[in-house]
């Protein structure tokens, strides 16, 4: 019979799992038992009216549920409570309690008292079944209440990491879609620069200088930054559109911005794509490309961006689906999650894509 052996990157994932990791401070723990220590002696040497035997008689409780707590903590629950193994952890959570009880007993009796529970009405011997259940229970409220802070604490702590670590993957998986979308937009303008230079074409310079032009933008502009003023983004796209001109013979491009948009910023590079449909999809056997780009915000709330261009339907034309709106909608859903709309359709003869997000206002 085969069995499936686990690569080494499983098992080291099955050991963060099953291991509990502890870095609360050092400074904490005292803290944490010398204001428990103080309180409890104060306490009882109220109530008994006796702070001396107050004192040595929690001197002797916690030096014995101390060393308890860890042990719980630090090897009987990575151990055996992360492993499953409960009956193993109850037998020797009880042998813990029965050797504890043994050491206080024989403390209390040679350092504090021949009566070995004080505290009780009546004089109690070693073993009496109400004196080991009193001393048991009292020390499982004390290992229970110390894990229950330091397990909480612990918790937080852990809470708060595993935020920061989805936060860094967030931020690493938004930039590979950055990185992917940048080296494709580029190979599409290569690509209409290397068609220029076949022909021998004199718009080749222009077409470099406005080439540059965008990688500066790409390069330094947006490196590094969430969101860029929306106005950055309309020069960035206008410098990409008349490099589009020098190699459509017959397109008609007009852009409407219908509302103040100073103030306005978006995430970077998160329109190229859509023009580049446009250019792309629409100038297929397209004689005469026409292009309609609107930008508006609404109620001060939602930024509305549509997209227009005509096309020609070949019937040997495939279509050819890229990666540029594919990235384009993954970088929307990590930014906006759902609060962002995308929709594509054609009327007649165009092609129609609208882009709705929240508007993002610089402080």
């Amino acid at each position: 019979m085969l069995t499936k052996t686990k690569n080494p990157t499983e098992i080291s994932q099955l050991k963060e799992i099953r291991k509990v990791k502890f870095n609360i401070k050092l400074q904490n723990h005292f803290w944490f038992w010398g204001v428990y220590f103080t309180l409890n002696f104060l306490r009882w040497g109220a109530y008994f009216n006796d702070y001396p035997y107050a004192f040595k008689s929690n001197l002797i409780e916690f030096s014995l549920v101390i060393p308890l707590v860890y042990l719980n903590l630090f090897v009987l629950v990575p151990k055996y409570v992360l492993k499953q193994k409960y009956i193993m952890y109850t037998f020797l959570l009880l042998l813990s309690l029965f050797a504890i009880y043994l050491l206080k007993t024989a403390l209390t009796y040679y350092i504090i008292s021949e009566n070995i529970w004080p505290e009780a009405n009546r004089e109690y011997h070693p073993f009496e079944i109400n004196h080991i259940v009193a001393v048991c229970i009292g020390e499982l409220y004390v290992l229970a209440m110390a894990s229950s802070v330091y397990l909480t604490l612990t918790w937080l702590k852990e809470r708060e990491r595993n935020r920061s670590l989805r936060e860094n993957q967030f931020k690493i998986k938004l930039k590979y879609l950055e990185n992917q979308i940048q080296p494709h937009f580029f190979f599409n303008t290569l690509n209409n620069l290397y068609a220029l230079s076949l022909e021998s074409s004199k718009k080749v310079p222009d077409v470099i200088i406005k080439l540059s032009n965008l990688m500066e933008y790409v390069l330094y502009d947006v490196k590094g930054t969430k969101f860029v003023p929306l106005i950055k983004e309309i020069d960035y796209i206008q410098n990409y559109i008349e490099i589009e001109k020098l190699r459509f013979e017959n397109v008609e491009v007009t852009m409407n911005l219908e509302s103040d948009i100073e103030d306005v910023v978006v995430p970077p590079l998160i329109f190229i794509s859509l023009v580049e449909n446009a250019f792309k999809h629409g100038g297929l056997n397209n004689k005469n490309l026409k292009i309609k780009i609107n930008c508006k915000v609404i109620d001060n709330k939602i930024l509305d961006f549509e997209i227009l261009n005509n096309f020609v339907i070949s019937q040997n034309q495939k279509a050819k689906r890229g990666i540029g709106l594919v990235n384009t909608k993954k970088r929307l859903k990590l930014i906006y999650r759902n609060n962002f709309s995308l929709k594509q359709k054609t009327k007649l003869n165009f092609y129609i894509t609208r882009l709705q997000i929240p508007t993002h206002n610089e402080d």
